[in-house]
């Protein structure tokens, strides 16, 4: 176990162009924001009844409305894009984050960065190593929201397996508990959940995005699953003092 820092290199001077794909919720939106601000041509999809969350970036970026399993408005939506970063969200009970990560690793091109997000709960190896509290949480949590069919985050899981199993250049990016306000940087991360450093368990769902967005660049992530936390939360903090001595 070890924190790790994401550096930006502007190895590629180009301007890229992104797909990502559930662009019109708070992380998506934070992370359009942030390809726009390093020049980059951006191509959102949301479903259709989300899309008008997208105005304010109206003009700049290209929209296209539908499910994001909807493998014909992936295939049209990844074409020709250096980059796809995919919010993977395990809405309903009927294989939603697997069906859209399922279509982003079939569509996008061979060379092509994927970055997907998730949570924790995702465990990448054995080596992952989760409290008695949290993985009670998450069983209860799992079994009644798979019960009101609203969440079924075994399907989060499958797809993040797919994404783990495939040729591609991937990247999944495990998520703490988010907050909102202003960045802090870009967070800190270690390769297994259940390193001290990530035991405050806090990120600012901006750096989240920034982070995804940062992975676009860095080929020290491909093939990775870091579990991150922010920058500065005590944890991080901490173990920078004590790693730094």
């Amino acid at each position: 176990m070890g924190m790790h820092e994401v550096t930006y290199e502007a190895r590629d001077q180009r301007a890229l162009k992104v797909c990502i794909i559930g662009a019109s919720g708070k992380l998506g939106r934070y992370m359009v924001q942030h390809a726009l601000d390093r020049g980059y041509e951006v191509v959102a999809v949301c479903r259709e009844k989300s899309a008008g969350k997208l105005e304010a970036f109206e003009e700049r970026i290209t929209v296209l409305p539908g499910r994001t399993d909807d493998r014909e408005v992936i295939r049209r939506a990844v074409a020709g894009c250096d980059g796809v970063l995919t919010v993977l969200v395990p809405w309903g009970v009927h294989g939603y984050s697997t069906g859209t990560a399922q279509a982003v690793l079939d569509h996008a091109p061979a060379d092509a960065r994927l970055v997907f997000s998730c949570g924790w709960h995702v465990a990448r190896d054995d080596q992952d190593v989760y409290s008695l509290k949290f993985r009670a949480f998450a069983r209860v949590f799992g079994a009644v929201a798979r019960l009101a069919r609203v969440v079924d985050v075994r399907d989060q899981e499958e797809a993040c397996r797919r994404v783990f199993t495939s040729d591609t250049r991937w990247t999944v990016v495990r998520g703490s508990d988010l907050e909102e306000g202003e960045s802090q940087g870009l967070p800190v991360w270690s390769r297994h959940v259940g390193d001290p450093i990530l035991a405050s368990n806090i990120t600012r769902r901006i750096d989240f995005a920034l982070f995804m967005v940062e992975a676009l660049v860095d080929d020290s992530l491909v093939h990775e699953a870091p579990a991150i936390v922010g920058c500065q939360a005590p944890s991080a903090l901490s173990a920078g003092a004590t790693r730094q001595m």
